[in-house]
């Protein structure tokens, strides 16, 4: 009997393990009784940890035709040399000299990278072990999701519109284990949604926590299918917390597992939903109707630029032309003031899309000029294909001083960015825009045109790119918020603060991408990604003010996700530099450099400061840290307190 067809055989009994003395006990121990919740299909099963009172966090073998071999596929919770192993089929089967009896289990002693000899009725195959480096794993088990023996996966990806409960596991780094049952969980996404590898909405029963992540109830499990280096969404949500945007979605890189099968690495996030823990914690869904029942005259509310919106979301026309989705409060046909909620979000979002159109002198009576420029920004820095049309969120509150206005913000779906899609050549040729892949040119003021000279669009992203208030506090909030957080990615081993350096993500990820592609997604999914294979890398001296463009190219082996990877940050990189060498000369400095303490003098008590900061005995501002950045390599340490003490000893 060939393996790949004993694990395809599908039961629906939920069985309780016995225990088998291992053959060899020189690599196994006895392991104690078991109950593998999620075995829906016959084969053997490996435990995510080493803990025999925990029953969801277990997984199915799986086989890979290209290397003709079964695989593990374990999270990074996992012990790094022990497994536990569970035979629910009907035959022995023999690892090495180790036997596992059929319906029984052992632990054994693994090796990742090591090939293993698996016996069944006399045929032989190869076993291999991989271990993620993830943050977390996500187990969700359902064997009957409609009631009628379909398994989850199955189930969900039918329609959209299924959801199911579910049991489950979050296995940490450390090996802890939350057994929080799922309320509810369904698929998500417009284009995403149909590739196949799916993104889904989780609603854990009570409050859970992803690796230090504010406890929540609601996440949204993100595929980053089309986005080979698996992080532009994570960049850029990281990005957006670093530069103080109002909300910024923290997430994890999780393996996902669904009734017992790896599914891929993904990103756990926080899902763009009210209540405590959500995202949007501080929006009262139900604002919009008073004490009494009466419509309330002013209320919070965020809505979404969708043109995809349909007939089952919750949406309107704006004057403009583009279609509004209210995601919060989203209310059905029927619900009371359904109209009258839409219609007061209608006048609002006109009000401010003619405000940033018109370039009125008063802008920030419409909307916060800081976030305003911030999403300008971001959407500037990534090249988003979908800026201005799809997954621009504006959340409608009272600021500080209690007046009611529109906040640029969350940030969400960026992985049509940072150098991945090619973009559709006639809408490119309308716009004028040849350079679209590159990491150089102006992207966002052509974005939606209609010819290469039009004035004027409906994308609102268009408008806020040419807006003059905009334009005008782009420099400032470019080189003091993105600069210094992109200068920490760009250095190493900085696991500090929002957005940290790139080798940390990337060693955070490597291991659990090397387990996505092994399983079988591809890093090449569309002729709609770029060429990824070489690039023309752009550098920026902050000291000298100085540009330059290699006239080599950098090469790439796409064939790697560490090709792709590297292919990401270098993009963003480049085109940061491209992007500070067109802002710095409207950039006025709202600070001295080497005035550390910002009282107007340069003074042996800033160099102090500088050295309290290096030795973590002080914090320092924002402004503060440009500020110290006194030699302007983009680090804060103790050649800047030199440099203040030469100076003033003028030696320098």
């Amino acid at each position: 009997m060939k393996l790949k067809k004993l694990i395809s055989v599908t039961l629906s009994v939920i069985m309780t393990l016995s225990v088998a003395i291992a053959a060899n006990a020189a690599e196994t121990t006895q392991s104690d009784s078991q109950a593998v919740t999620n075995a829906q299909q016959s084969g053997l099963y490996a435990h995510g940890v080493l803990d025999s009172a925990e029953t969801e966090a277990w997984q199915l073998w799986q086989w890979n035709e290209t290397e003709n071999a079964n695989y593990f596929y374990l999270p990074s919770g996992a012990d790094s040399s022990k497994v536990e192993l569970y035979n629910n089929s009907s035959m022995d089967i023999k690892i090495d000299d180790a036997t596992i009896q059929s319906m029984s289990s052992l632990v054994m002693n693994y090796e990742t990278g090591k090939t293993y000899t698996v016996t069944v009725n006399g045929e032989k195959s190869s076993l291999r072990f991989m271990k993620s480096s993830a943050e977390a794993a996500i187990y969700v088990n359902n064997s009957n999701a409609d009631g009628n023996g379909t398994g989850l996966w199955e189930y969900l990806s039918a329609d959209k519109s299924n959801s199911a409960s579910a049991t489950g596991a979050i296995v940490g780094r450390d090996g802890s284990v939350d057994n929080s049952a799922i309320k509810k969980i369904k698929g998500r996404g417009n284009t995403t949604w149909y590739k196949d590898k799916k993104p889904f909405n989780i609603t854990y029963s009570s409050k859970v926590s992803i690796d230090g992540m504010e406890k929540g109830k609601k996440y949204s499990i993100l595929a980053n299918y089309q986005d080979a280096s698996l992080a532009r969404n994570r960049f850029l949500y990281d990005l957006s917390d670093a530069v103080g945007m109002p909300y910024a979605s923290d997430s994890r890189f999780v393996d996902f597992y669904v009734d017992g099968v790896y599914k891929g690495s993904y990103q756990m996030a926080q899902k763009i939903d009210t209540g405590s823990g959500n995202l949007l914690s501080d929006i009262d869904e139900t604002g919009y109707i008073n004490a009494d029942g009466s419509f309330a005259a002013d209320f919070a509310f965020t809505c979404e630029v969708d043109a995809g919106a349909g007939e089952e979301d919750y949406y309107f026309d704006s004057a403009s032309g583009n279609k509004i989705t209210l995601k919060v409060p989203e209310l059905a046909v029927g619900d009371t003031y359904y109209d009258n909620v839409l219609n007061y979000a209608k006048e609002k979002f006109d009000a401010m899309f003619n405000a940033i159109k018109n370039k009125v002198s008063n802008l920030d009576e419409y909307v916060d000029v800081e976030s305003l420029t911030k999403i300008y920004l971001i959407n500037e820095l990534s090249k988003n294909w979908d800026a201005g049309v799809s997954s621009l969120y504006f959340t409608y509150k009272q600021d500080a001083d209690g007046n009611w206005k529109f906040f640029a913000s969350p940030v969400w779906d960026y992985d049509n960015s940072l150098g991945n899609a090619t973009g559709v050549a006639r809408e490119l040729k309308n716009m004028g825009v040849t350079d679209y892949e590159e990491p150089t040119g102006w992207w966002c003021m052509h974005k939606g045109a209609s010819k290469p000279t039009s004035k004027s669009s409906s994308n609102i992203m268009f408008n806020i790119a040419r807006n003059t208030t905009v334009l005008e506090a782009a420099p400032q909030i470019w080189f003091e918020k993105f600069v210094p957080a992109i200068n920490n990615f760009a250095g190493t081993d900085v696991s500090t603060g929002e957005f940290f350096s790139s080798d940390v993500y990337y060693n955070i990820l490597k291991d659990s991408a090397e387990m996505n592609y092994t399983s079988g997604w591809s890093l090449y999914t569309s002729s709609w990604i770029c060429d990824h294979s070489s690039l023309n890398l752009c550098h920026y001296d902050y000291r000298t003010n100085t540009y330059t463009q290699d006239t080599k190219s950098t090469y790439y082996d796409t064939n790697t996700f560490k090709g792709e990877y590297d292919y990401t940050v270098d993009w963003l990189l480049s085109r940061s530099a491209w992007l500070s060498a067109q802002m710095y000369a409207d950039y006025k400095p709202a600070y001295i450099l080497g005035d550390v303490d910002l009282d107007g003098k340069i003074t042996i008590v800033d160099a102090t400061e500088i050295q309290f900061y290096v030795a973590e005995l002080s914090q320092l501002s924002d402004k503060s840290l440009l500020a110290a950045d006194v030699n302007k390599d983009g680090k804060i340490n103790i050649l800047d307190a030199t440099a203040i003490q030469l100076q003033l000893a003028e030696l320098s």
